[in-house]
């Protein structure tokens, strides 16, 4: 009887990431990180598990609910694989605040799950960068963040109008719904979801729902002429009494000093932008890829200052934001940004062209190596011309010869695989040659 063979697939809604594929992420990674570094962020990671309590309690009926993927450990206590980084980032930085100095900014690059159907740029297994800062209520903090989101889209090279960043304020929505339409304060939540589906629906279904809410026709078109507007100027000339908000003047200042700071080109007021994350409660923003095949929403953040107490009293003001591995790829994708260099072969090919050569051939690897470079070595030995092959396939950018003839004038050859050029050099040259690729290809 033959046994049944197992399935050699990834589990649905999963990736394996071979050489290539890895190379791209990792590209996306690096450029994360780099950008965060300059900033004066240090990187930390927590548990894959938590308590499933921390993301029911705030992270929404979504990502809090049904995609929660929710296990039972021996003691009969409920954990969940981590669906999103904030309430896990607020649960450690609870037990230490009051020793640390203060702002403490932090960042992670980390793999998440959600138990819902994958599609396209949404896995159920992700990867996502998250950038925080906590024990600042200064608006400078929240600059600071939607700088670093610009400056992590710029550092990509996109073209001109290839993405936006659309701002909002939770303040703003709470105006319009407590004070101009009246909702009771049970209300809100369900009213913010509501709002937060505004662009998916007709405006018949969308209408149909706040109707569930108990909004009349008056009130419903106070909040689509809300949603509609374009502009800060716009908003308060609709709505002169919205001046005095706290909302409302922070994101005025936050987009005129975007602005000043040369960002304003990719910056743009948007009411219908809502987040549905129950813990935001101030600036809310929301990154936008333009492109006509990939028209979406790359990743978004804000302040969540009220979330640190879910685990006690303190008071941990907080702003921050999350791009994924995933999204990002497509709008690298979409824009070709992916560089030429990410997706071939960093390491140097020196083949076995002859079984007598082999002491000659490690050493010379062995000594390259000790300088930086990367080199990958032949095995067994093989023809010249079955090595150029094979370092067509793996996409070698340069094959280092070292034959027969080479050894007893005690030189190399260098051959590049792009244009064909092969040049005749000694091992210092070599190595003076390959300096630019060195540390980087490691």
């Amino acid at each position: 009887m033959t046994a049944n063979k197992l399935s050699n697939q990834p589990p649905k809604g999963t990736s394996d990431w071979l050489p290539e594929e890895f190379s791209v992420r990792k590209y996306i990674f690096d450029t994360w990180r780099r950008v965060n570094r300059l900033f004066g962020y240090r990187e930390y990671l927590t548990p894959i598990l938590e308590s499933a309590d921390i993301y029911r309690a705030k992270s929404g009926e979504d990502v809090g609910g049904k995609e929660l993927l929710v296990i039972e450990d021996r003691g009969g206590r409920e954990l969940a694989m981590r669906p999103e980084m904030t309430p896990s980032v607020t649960r450690m930085v609870s037990r230490i605040y009051m020793q640390e100095p203060k702002p403490i900014r932090l960042f992670s690059i980390a793999n998440f799950w959600r138990n819902e159907s994958p599609q396209r740029g949404r896995n159920r297994e992700f990867w996502q960068l998250n950038t925080d800062i906590f024990g600042s209520t200064s608006i400078e903090a929240d600059l600071e963040i939607l700088g670093i989101a610009l400056e992590i889209m710029l550092s990509f090279r996109p073209p001109e109008k290839a993405f936006v960043l659309h701002l909002n304020h939770r303040h703003l929505i709470d105006a319009i719904l407590k004070d101009m339409v009246g909702l009771p304060a049970e209300s809100i939540t369900q009213a913010m979801r509501t709002l937060d589906k505004f662009e998916k629906l007709r405006p018949d279904e969308f209408r149909g729902l706040l109707g569930k809410l108990g909004i009349n026709d008056y009130q419903a078109n106070q909040l689509f002429a809300f949603m509609k507007s374009e502009t800060v100027s716009e908003l308060a000339a609709l709505f002169p009494q919205l001046e005095s908000v706290t909302g409302y003047q922070e994101i005025n200042h936050i987009s005129h000093t975007l602005y000043e700071a040369g960002y304003g080109d990719w910056i743009r007021f948007k009411p219908s932008m809502i987040r549905g994350f129950d813990y935001y409660d101030g600036m809310i923003f929301e990154v936008f890829d333009n492109h006509p095949d990939n028209n979406r929403a790359l990743f978004g953040g804000g302040r969540y200052n009220g979330l640190g107490s879910l685990f006690g009293n303190q008071d941990i003001p907080a702003v921050g934001f999350a791009p994924g591995d995933e999204t990002t790829r497509l709008f690298l994708e979409s824009w070709q940004l992916t560089p030429e260099y990410v997706t071939g072969n960093e390491a140097v090919f020196l083949p076995l062209l002859d079984d007598s050569l082999k002491s000659a051939v490690n050493n010379l690897a062995r000594r390259l190596r000790q300088s930086g470079l990367a080199v990958e070595v032949g095995l067994e030995s093989q023809k010249f011309t079955k090595a150029l092959s094979y370092a067509d396939k793996r996409k070698f950018q340069h094959v280092i010869i070292l034959g027969t003839n080479e050894r007893e004038k005690g030189v190399v050859k260098l051959k590049n695989m792009k244009s064909g050029y092969e040049q005749e050099m000694t091992e210092d040259t070599l190595n003076n040659f390959f300096l630019p690729f060195k540390l980087k290809s490691l």
